[in-house]
């Protein structure tokens, strides 16, 4: 009924883990700790778990809504990712953010960190 590649889901698996980094995240969720902001853990796992799904099955119809081919998407999320590296490593605001000041769960925790370009791509 079903064919299981196991092997393709270990090499998925490993370029995903590698891709999303969790570990070398680390820094970053303990610069956002430091500043005084909440990570709720649960909730950006399910936000991550969302987005990636939502990705996988409507991804290429969003980008082609827009006109926007892969690469350009990646391209563009690298910029995002060092602009925002920018902001934490010199403290400088590039983005305004109107959200609550305590919680740091969906940006940039969630995206574009753990469910980013990257994984997209």
């Amino acid at each position: 009924m079903f064919n299981i590649d196991f092997i393709e889901i270990a090499s998925t698996f490993i370029v995903l883990f590698a891709i999303i980094d969790a570990t070398g995240s680390v820094p970053i969720f303990l610069n956002l700790r430091s500043q005084g902001k909440s990570i709720n853990p649960a909730q950006a796992s399910i936000y991550s778990f969302v987005i990636l799904i939502v990705f996988l099955f409507i991804g290429e119809w969003i980008l082609g809504l827009f006109q926007v081919d892969l690469q350009s998407f990646a391209v563009a999320g690298g910029f995002v990712l060092f602009i925002i590296s920018i902001e934490m490593i010199f403290g400088v605001e590039v983005f305004k953010n109107d959200g609550p000041d305590e919680s740091s769960t969906l940006v940039p925790v969630v995206f574009p960190l753990l469910a980013g370009p990257g994984s997209f791509t």
